[in-house]
């Protein structure tokens, strides 16, 4: 058995918990966090502790260590726990510095342990059809693509603690929900050479932006067009990726982008792509993507190789979202290094 930690029990620990839970040949062993109050309701073989430095001390056997603290935290933690040489996996976006994430790969690195972010749009089952067929080079040349998150985050949401919305520990839409998409963009378009944009706050009382609009060029010369909100009304209404190409045009989108929109591709006929639907629709979550990520980080652990979604796959969109922020700011185009 493959021995789990966590650190930080917050509303996203929920999802650790059951994704360890569900995962053969993994183990809770412990927990972490500040609050003792979040510390209940644990099965009585769980240890838990107030403090990181103390629990990793005691309990050598722990292989993995589930970082889901606030995202201002991920990199001073990600330092402790790999410098105890314990392999870790962490909540996106992995920092909100570049020099963060850089520093948090680089002592990965040096401490021989492996780091994975947790990026489990990737797993979802159109999402992973359409990857396929990106990489069997269904769609030609590719036009451009683009990325919509059009969700509600009213105030109430981020009154429930002091951290959200802040610069400091959590950052905007952009950060906090807009970057799976981002991930999956650069995942499927390639990285990005250059970005101008705007962002704003419009209606939340916070720190960050509440809404931001992007035009990028990937290095492959296709443009991308990013949007998203976390100010819409009454409910989220879309999140969804599509990318066009010379001989395809997909769409993945719902409120959350787990079904088949728009599935046209040279070659494929309307009964292929009426399989498709339907078996996307049968089954549009599949497996929950933080259990794959556990259980890679197991199988990676065992074949001694790196986990699916590395360090640098995390560092990607943070790179991305910094470089947004930094042409609204400035109002000028900038080319990412």
């Amino acid at each position: 058995m493959v021995k789990f930690a966590i650190v930080g029990m917050g509303h996203i620990a929920k999802k650790h918990i059951e994704a360890i839970e569900n995962t053969e040949g993994a183990v809770l062993a412990a927990v972490c966090d500040t609050n003792p109050e979040r510390l209940t309701g644990l099965p009585a073989e769980v240890k838990t502790y107030t403090d990181l430095e103390t629990m990793l001390k005691e309990n050598e056997d722990i292989a993995v260590v589930n970082i889901c603290v606030p995202s201002g935290l991920h990199a001073k933690l990600t330092n402790i726990v790999a410098n105890h040489k314990r392999h870790i996996i962490v909540e996106k976006p992995m920092a909100l510095k570049v020099e963060d994430a850089e520093e948090m790969i680089r002592v990965a690195k040096e401490n021989g342990v492996k780091l994975a972010v947790v990026h489990p749009n990737r797993f979802r089952p159109a999402i992973q059809k359409l990857k396929q067929k990106m990489e069997e080079g269904a769609f030609g040349k590719l036009s451009h693509a683009n990325a919509t998150v059009r969700w509600n985050r009213n105030q109430a949401y981020y009154d429930q603690a002091s951290w959200r919305g802040t610069k400091e520990f959590d950052g905007g839409v952009l950060m906090n929900q807009a970057i799976h998409d981002l991930d999956l963009m650069l995942w499927l378009m390639g990285p990005v050479e250059s970005v101008q944009a705007m962002v704003t706050t419009r209606l939340r009382n916070i720190e960050t932006e509440d809404v931001a609009a992007a035009v990028v060029q990937f290095k492959n010369g296709a443009l991308g067009v990013i949007e998203a909100a976390t100010t819409i009304y009454p409910k989220n209404l879309e999140e969804s990726i599509a990318i066009f190409g010379e001989k395809a045009s997909v769409k993945i989108s719902g409120r959350t982008a787990n079904f088949i929109e728009t599935w046209d591709i040279e070659g494929v006929t309307e009964e292929e792509k009426a399989q498709v639907i339907a078996e996307i629709n049968n089954d549009p979550f599949g497996k929950p993507g933080h259990q794959c990520i556990v259980e890679d980080m197991i199988q990676a652990i065992r074949e001694d190789r790196e986990p699916i979604v590395t360090g640098e796959d995390g560092l990607a969109p943070v790179k991305l979202i910094l470089a947004i922020l930094e042409s609204a700011e400035t109002g000028r185009k900038v080319t990412l290094s």
